[in-house]
């Protein structure tokens, strides 16, 4: 009933071939990689991370040349605040101290610290006199050395335990409902510090009370 066509006849219509549609239709949409919704949303590709931190990165340098001291006079300027806040801080003003020194329960310790003599502020010249034993080629003077440090070590704990129990019943008279919170370490590393070279300078003497 139906008659083949023979190849290559014309039919009247033009045969498209499959890949020759045109753009947008639905061969090519389906060519296309599909897009996230952070795409379509942003209408932009997401960047890769490691793109955007090296975005959010900037270069300190420039700002800490811009204020660093430039000229001669900024410089002398510069050096003499820094001599005025250091000489500031040693008096114990409030304004000069560093931020581990501030607080009325840090000024007792000190004060407490250094109205007492203790075994352990020449803790320093202990120190050195061993190092200079250890150099020493004497069989008799290495077999001293071992308990000496012993013993030192022995101590300077057991002074910080005096300390410890000591400042907090202080400050619980003196400064009640203030926090004693790291106040041991700092009285006692200022107390095995020589007192010449304590910072804030100490405010009283030995045996003076407070």
């Amino acid at each position: 009933m139906f008659r083949r066509r023979s190849a290559g006849a014309p039919d009247g219509t033009a045969q498209v071939p499959p890949g020759a549609q045109s753009p947008g239709g639905p061969a090519d949409a389906d060519s296309r990689p599909a897009r996230s919704p952070a795409e379509a949303g942003k209408g932009r590709p997401t960047r890769k991370r490691s793109e955007a931190e090296r975005g959010r990165r900037q270069p300190i340098t420039a700002s800490r040349a811009a204020a660093a001291p430039r000229t001669p006079e900024e410089k002398a300027k510069a050096r003499t605040e820094r001599a005025r806040k250091y000489e500031a801080m040693k008096r114990g003003e409030a304004w000069a101290l560093n931020p581990r020194d501030r607080g009325s329960a840090r000024a007792l310790a000190r004060d407490y610290i250094d109205s007492h003599r203790r075994v352990s502020e020449y803790y320093m010249y202990l120190l050195v006199v061993l190092l200079a034993a250890v150099f020493v080629r004497n069989r008799a003077a290495q077999e001293y050395i071992s308990p000496l440090v012993l013993v030192l070590v022995v101590v300077i704990v057991i002074d910080a335990l005096f300390i410890r129990r000591s400042l907090r019943k202080l400050v619980a008279e003196r400064l009640p409902g203030e926090s004693a919170r790291g106040l041991t370490m700092y009285a006692v590393m200022r107390a095995l510090q020589i007192r010449r070279f304590r910072v804030p300078a100490p405010r009283v003497r030995p045996g003076d009370k407070i």
